[in-house]
């Protein structure tokens, strides 16, 4: 008969994990032991003898074990709570290839690792155990997990977003319903947080990945997280670019149908010229976005006056303050300094007030010089050593001036290749056809 007393399961669970050494059949054991109220309230427990299993267990050697008493005692009603240095410790040292028997017990944890501190009123107190538990447990950084989100809002909640960088910067390319119990919604919860922390650090392209990843995430109809996500992505570019681009052809077509009956779509209409428009639409209701679109009315002035290069070849400040509806020349001129110091545009400012707008000059970065120069490198090495390989062969050299006393060169391309065959000399790729 199996026992029912809390304290005779923990005494069981403990001699079980300490003599087995097959980290399989633990993770079969500690999930199967039913019932699961029972095994919850004895690793909630201390074992017969009054110890705390934690202060005997290793971390690293019985990283289920400590995982399941973890998050059993994260959600007991009765037990004692384990602190957050404890939680992290465990974050800090646990062996992940055993972590990844119980998936769902991972979930847990860094749920419960964030309502622990939200309880405390500290959501930066969780974010290093976060951190350690997301950069630990996956395979590789690509691979995405429950961790991500709960992470990214933790970040969030914590008024602490550059804290996230380190997470978001390894794009997601794997998912694997095996190592983490992973739903629809979790994908749609990392991008647009993730899209969220990347815009309040005005980064902008990157948050404009972030937000399309979301808002066309596949799926039978359009979530709401995804009308939110196109609302802030929409947003987003025309602070940075001054007007969107149309959506993948792979995007769910009820949500363009949805956005384009909402006053966003009426905003992006009016931008960047009608100013006063657009402070009108910011007063009927701006839901969650007022922070972008302040900015995007802000930047205005900016886009409307890059337009104005486009169409003429030079205008006075008086007529570029009317036409970006900016009415002190001061401005329009500090204005013009700061596109041109940025690369918006191309112009320069006359001492009676009259601008000239022209091509913007081709810019490299270093690194692109240095891509440049080393290839030239390569090649004038390549070019040097086929020269010296080439003075080596006799037959090539006696076929050369029997040529050139013939007037030309009657011998075959292959026959010419053929001295470089086996000298173990190495083509380059033309740059044309790579």
């Amino acid at each position: 008969m199996a026992p029912s007393d809390p304290l005779q399961v923990m005494d069981a669970i403990f001699q079980k994990v300490t003599t087995t050494d097959s980290v399989i059949s633990i993770a079969t054991y500690l999930k199967n032991i039913n019932p699961q109220d029972l095994r919850d309230a004895a690793l909630s427990g201390t074992l017969s003898s009054g110890q705390d299993p934690l202060s005997i267990l290793s971390v690293p050697q019985n990283t289920l074990a400590v995982l399941y008493i973890l998050t059993a005692r994260l959600y007991s009603q009765s037990g004692p709570t384990p602190s957050l240095q404890l939680l992290e410790e465990f974050c800090r040292h646990f062996e992940p290839e055993q972590a990844r028997f119980a998936p769902d017990r991972v979930t847990l944890l860094a749920k419960g690792i964030q309502k622990l501190a939200l309880a405390h009123n500290t959501p930066r107190a969780a974010i290093q155990s976060l951190h350690y538990l997301i950069a630990r447990y996956p395979p590789h950084p690509s691979y995405l997990t429950t961790i991500h989100p709960i992470f990214t809002m933790t970040c969030l909640q914590a008024t602490n977003p550059a804290a996230a960088l380190p997470v978001l910067e390894y794009p997601i390319t794997n998912i694997d319903l095996h190592l983490s119990d992973l739903v629809y919604n979790d994908n749609l919860m990392y991008h647009y947080t993730g899209g969220v922390i990347l815009a309040m650090l005005k980064r902008w392209s990157e948050a404009e990945e972030f937000f399309e990843i979301t808002a066309t995430a596949p799926g039978s109809v359009p979530a709401a997280l995804q009308m939110e996500a196109l609302k802030k992505l929409r947003l987003v570019q025309l602070i940075s670019k001054g007007k969107v681009t149309p959506l993948p052809k792979y995007a769910h077509p009820i949500l363009s149908r949805q956005f384009k009956a909402s006053p966003y779509h009426q905003f992006i209409s009016s931008y960047p010229h009608n100013v006063d428009a657009l402070k009108e639409l910011l007063q009927k209701g701006a839901d969650k976005n007022v922070g972008l679109l302040r900015q995007a009315i802000d930047r205005a002035p900016r886009w409307a006056l890059k337009k104005l290069t486009a169409t003429y070849l030079s205008l006075n400040l008086a007529d570029i303050g009317k036409a970006v509806k900016i009415d002190s020349e001061d401005e329009v001129r500090q204005l013009l300094l700061d596109m041109i110091e940025s690369g918006d545009i191309s112009a320069s400012i006359a001492a009676d007030g009259s601008v000239t707008f022209s091509d913007p000059p081709p810019q490299f970065s270093r690194e692109q010089v240095d891509h440049v120069l080393k290839n030239v490198q390569d090649q004038g090495a390549l070019l040097e050593y086929l020269e010296k390989e080439m003075a080596k062969s006799k037959e090539y050299l006696s076929k050369a001036v029997k040529g050139r006393d013939d007037g030309g060169f009657s011998v075959a391309d292959e026959d010419v290749f053929a001295q470089f065959q086996g000298s173990g000399a190495i083509w380059a790729d033309e740059p044309g056809f790579t």
